[in-house]
């Protein structure tokens, strides 16, 4: 099974999720800016919400994928929106990729708002979620 993982991430919470997925599923995490350059079974795509959306780069990102892609996961960090499975879901519809009904999510840390988040519970929980889609 191919898999990949990309993200993008502001403050480094997102970018943490990533890794301990990537590690967890046997590949390497990376950021959006990487293109997708061969056919995956599953792509892990991470973000968080920002001002009501996804950033531009995870939207470019998707809209410049032009390989084989079978399913998409998604995983978020957020301060107060439960995720970003809408955003990207929309945007994926219009390439005919499918999004996964399973996503994770967690708390992130923004301003004064869940500090240590997300901690190592966060953690081990993201590495569960991306064993089990993957077994």
């Amino acid at each position: 099974m191919n898999i990949a993982v990309r993200y993008y991430s502001k403050g480094g919470n997102t970018k943490k999720i990533a890794e301990a997925i990537a590690k967890a599923v046997g590949t390497e995490a990376k950021t959006v800016s990487k293109p997708l350059t061969e056919d995956v079974d599953i792509l892990f795509l991470g973000s968080a919400p920002y001002a009501f959306d996804v950033d531009d780069e995870v939207k470019n990102f998707i809209r410049n994928i032009n390989v084989s892609v079978g399913k998409v996961v998604n995983f978020s960090t957020t301060a107060v929106i439960k995720s970003t499975r809408k955003y990207v879901e929309k945007l994926f519809a219009e390439k005919k990729i499918p999004v996964a009904k399973e996503e994770f999510s967690c708390r992130g840390a923004f301003a004064v708002l869940h500090k240590g988040r997300p901690n190592e519970d966060d953690l081990k929980s993201a590495v569960d979620f991306a064993r089990k889609i993957t077994s």
